[in-house]
């Protein structure tokens, strides 16, 4: 009886204490949770948990940048540096002021060491087709001639340089070879930089069986120029691995053996790329830049000076070229810093000296002679012909791409296509003394001064100075301007690390020399240097950065106003014939996701639509609204079913509008976000359990309010369609909510991707 009433009188659990070990297990819980997303969070965004913009996870491959909410991001780190008052806080603060100085040398230091290696080791390797330095196998030719006994030995025939064969036929097939080695070589190695990637654009604006499918693309990271890419992902677009170590080792190699094919492509975009790549990679070393997008690509918009500034020798038309053709956003600060990244990488390159010549000048010049009125109608020509050039080759280009490469054997093995073009080009420009050098050397030996006294062994000259059968001369000329027209069209886009600007010089200085034979007052290698620039801004339409290039590629400063003509006139033509240049032609290949705002506006302008036109459909609204009831917590299921149709759309960077209250807007949550609660914190929470969305989190509460942004950016569905545009462009959104006239009852959500998607359906509508 005794033992009975022990039992009923002793619970297995202590009553007073039961509470206090349901709140010991709540908190161990709440504990767990925390751990998890501390692993996966940065400090900053830890500490913006609390806001109401809430915490975000790392940016997903190839999804957009929220820039307001990382400029946001940076405000709480810089009042927490600047809030510490004792010494070791101001000497954090000092640092994190310097950074960015120190990150920007680091870049321009490190890109002229790449460049350096990669100047030097194309020239050589290039050389290898005609022949070797019996001296020493890794010099170029004209290092190995420049240590010659006779100084007056032309430098194609020194002694020290052998060639392979004295006989033109075999001489010409040895070329040929070469050439294809080094083609199969650089596509091989392009290769290994393959990436499978989730889709760009809209999938549910096609859909009409009211389900979405996922769509990608395949991509060589190191294949191309990379400068449509920089521009996407300056833009505000994340590309996985696109400036990681493996691709710059790739893109210099790569382009070391496709500029020693001969084939019509140069090393200035890929230089682009290498420096974008050292900027990436030293800017992560520093937390300020590496856990904000944002303040990252300040940093890589200063690194792209420092590849053409390298390139060309040109550090002004560096910062210029990124200001004006790359970078989407330019503060002021960004402007310095690339002013001095670029400087570093020029006074370094300067030092090392992979020319020779122990000046910066890539093409230096100097005709003397003054250009008078009569020959600003020659500019003009020269700019009306450029236009034409570069207005042809960008559709050409085009319509090469969309058609040619489509077919399945040249899209599933782009190396064949590397050896048709090698074979092609090393057919063509082989037989034509002016084009069988590589393109910077046809530049250098298009420029010249006849009037010197040592231009007497140019072969230019040599013919110029004839008085019978000049016409032989004339035909190369004109030949060569239509060969690098026609090769330059089939070579571009083509997979292996290549440029645009040097093939463009070539043709434009080719056809400037060309005019040049008509005007006897004046050396003809004025007309070609305009002429290079007149055709290379009818191709890229830059305009500003172009023209301080040519004078700090050539040293002509009492030139920039021809110059400044042909480029003018060069573009206006080239805009007339289409208003894309080949950089934003490649974008649409490619079919990289990027807002360009002024040809944006430019298609909007002329349509008269209004914001609901993006509203996607009611499917689509029913897939991506949650509905969240009044205590503010929604169902796990519900969650897990709603993030299968987000992930089934596969575009990575959609996400879930949340209302209440009829439709009442109260926040957004995204894909990523929504995937790593349920997915790694989810393990610490029964299956049934309820997530809290909105409000105060409590005790034990599985809680993703922290992820909400509960203040999204608004428009009203009957605005004009250019306040949607603005809106993404200039403030750099990556949602915005459409809410109805009147009402404000949410009506539809715009995605980045989804509004490029509609501009892009404008432009080939």
């Amino acid at each position: 009886m005794s033992h009975e009433m022990a039992d009923e009188d002793t619970p297995l659990i202590d009553v007073e204490q039961a509470p206090d070990r349901r709140l010991s297990r709540l908190i161990q819980k709440d504990d767990a949770a925390s751990s998890i997303v501390k692993s996966h969070v940065s400090v900053e965004e830890q500490a913006m948990a609390g806001s109401t913009v809430g915490e975000r996870l790392a940016y997903n491959d190839y999804t957009t940048i929220d820039w307001l909410h990382d400029l946001v991001k940076d405000s709480y780190r810089l009042r927490d540096i600047h809030n510490k008052k004792n010494l070791k806080g101001k000497a954090l603060a000092l640092f994190d002021s310097s950074s960015g100085w120190i990150a920007a040398a680091m870049i321009g230091a490190l890109t002229a060491c790449v460049a350096y290696l990669v100047d030097i080791a194309a020239a050589t390797v290039s050389d290898w087709k005609l022949g070797h330095c019996s001296t020493n196998p890794f010099l170029t030719r004209e290092a190995c001639c420049a240590s010659a006994t006779s100084a007056s030995e032309p430098v194609t025939e020194c002694a020290e340089f052998k060639t392979w064969n004295d006989k033109y036929t075999a001489a010409f097939a040895i070329y040929v070879a070469f050439a294809l080695l080094f083609g199969l070589v650089s596509a091989s190695v392009t290769m290994t930089t393959k990436s499978e990637l989730p889709t760009a654009g809209a999938p549910d604006a096609e859909d009409k069986d009211g389900t979405a499918q996922p769509a990608g693309k395949t991509m060589y990271m190191a294949a191309g120029s990379g400068i449509p890419e920089i521009k996407t992902i300056l833009g505000g677009f994340v590309i996985p691995n696109f400036l990681s170590l493996k691709v710059l080792v790739v893109k210099a190699i790569g382009a070391v053996f496709a500029v020693s094919t001969g084939m019509c492509l140069g090393k200035e975009g890929p230089f682009v790329h290498i420096s974008t790549c050292v900027g990436y990679l030293v800017a992560s070393l520093f937390p300020k830049y590496r856990d904000n997008g944002r303040k990252m690509r300040e940093m890589l918009s200063a690194a792209c000076a420092a590849g053409l500034s390298v390139a060309f020798g040109a550090p002004i038309g560096g910062v210029l070229f990124s200001y004006e053709e790359i970078s989407t956003y330019f503060p002021r600060k960004v402007l310095w810093r690339a002013f001095l990244c670029s400087a570093v990488a020029a006074m370094v390159l300067k030092e090392l000296n992979p020319t020779g010549t122990g000046k910066l000048v890539l093409f230096e010049t100097n005709y003397g002679t003054s250009y008078g009125a009569v020959h600003y109608l020659v500019f003009v020509v020269l700019g009306i012909a450029g236009g034409i050039f570069g207005g042809v080759f960008c559709r050409l280009n085009y319509l090469w791409s969309k058609s040619f490469r489509k077919y399945a054997i040249i899209k599933n093995h782009p190396v064949f296509e590397v050896f048709l073009i090698v074979l092609a080009t090393a057919l063509l420009q082989y037989p034509n003394p002016l084009i069988r050098e590589p393109g910077d050397m046809i530049i250098k030996t298009l420029l010249v001064d006849c009037r010197t006294e040592d231009s007497a062994e140019s072969w230019v000259c040599q013919n110029e100075a004839r008085t019978d059968d000049r016409w032989a001369y004339m035909g190369w000329l004109i030949y060569g301007t239509l060969a690098k027209l026609a090769l330059t069209i089939i070579t571009f886009g083509i997979k292996v690390p290549s440029g645009v600007i040097i093939p463009a010089l070539d043709a434009g200085a080719l056809f400037g020399r060309l005019l040049g034979q008509y005007i006897s007052d004046i050396s003809p290698g004025i007309f070609a240097m305009v002429g290079a620039a007149a055709f290379l801004a009818g191709v890229s339409r830059m305009t500003l950065s172009l023209c301080v290039i040519m004078f700090e590629l050539t040293g002509e400063l009492d030139y920039v106003l021809p110059h400044m003509v042909a480029i003018l006139v060069a573009k206006w033509v080239a805009d007339a014939l289409g208003k894309e240049g080949v950089y934003d032609l490649a974008q649409n290949v490619l079919g990289h996701p990027f807002l360009d705002l002024d040809h944006s506006l430019g298609y909007i302008q002329m349509e008269n639509v209004l914001v609901e036109q993006l509203i996607p459909p009611a499917h689509t609204m029913e897939q991506i609204t949650l509905h969240v009831p009044a205590s503010n917590k929604v169902r796990r299921e519900i969650l897990e079913e709603k993030l299968v149709q987000l992930e089934s759309r596969g575009l990575m960077d959609a996400g879930l509008v949340l209302v209440q209250n009829n439709h009442i807007l109260q926040g957004y949550l995204a894909e990523g976000e929504l995937s790593f609660g349920l997915r790694e914190l989810g393990g610490l929470y029964p299956k049934d359990s309820e997530v809290r969305l909105l409000g105060n989190a409590e005790e034990g509460d599985f809680d993703l309010s922290t992820f909400v942004d509960r203040t999204p950016m608004v428009v009203c569905a009957k605005a004009p369609m250019e306040y949607a545009v603005e809106l993404f462009g200039k403030l750099g959104l990556r949602h915005l909510m459409v809410i109805e006239e009147g009402t404000g009852k949410l009506v539809g959500v715009i995605i980045k991707k989804r509004l490029v998607a509609y501009l892009d359906g404008l432009k080939h509508g």
